[in-house]
């Protein structure tokens, strides 16, 4: 009987999650599919490596995301939360591009719209988020953004 419940005891123990990812509080889990049409007007920029675009259509990521073509070899494409990643979506969490960083006006806080870094990441023992990723793939003219 006692080897039973050791059995059951290591089983316990082995099937435990020990999810390792590290979720962002501040922002809710958004299921979204958003496809960018290269071809159009609005975001012929985007064709140029380090011209982000901010898309701020209804249903597209929390607060609207950021689009930028980011790869060395220019075929790479990057999308990012437009909502602070340190604050719960409220009235000054979006961000605003600056250049090729994003710009959260609650704190300042600023982060490249390459890799997503907070740039001035406060040295004060305190948690900081970097932004939120979204996958970005590019088929023909068209950039799909999906989470």
């Amino acid at each position: 009987m006692r080897s039973l419940w050791r059995s059951i005891l290591l089983l316990a123990l082995i099937s435990c999650s020990t999810d390792s990812t590290n979720r962002n509080p501040y922002l809710l889990e958004v299921n979204f599919r958003f496809d960018v049409n290269l071809n159009l007007p609005s975001y012929l920029e985007l064709n140029n490596i380090g011209n982000p675009d901010y898309i701020p259509n209804a249903g597209v990521g929390i607060r609207g995301i950021f689009v930028m073509k980011a790869g060395l070899s220019g075929s790479q494409y990057v999308a990012w939360e437009a909502s602070c990643p340190n604050h719960a979506p409220n009235s000054c969490s979006t961000m605003m591009i600056d250049g090729q960083n994003a710009v959260c006006p609650c704190d300042n806080y600023t982060y490249s719209l390459f890799t997503g870094q907070l740039l001035n990441r406060p040295d004060d023992g305190n948690r900081y988020y970097d932004l939120l990723f979204y996958r970005a793939t590019q088929s023909g003219n068209t950039v799909i953004v999906s989470n």
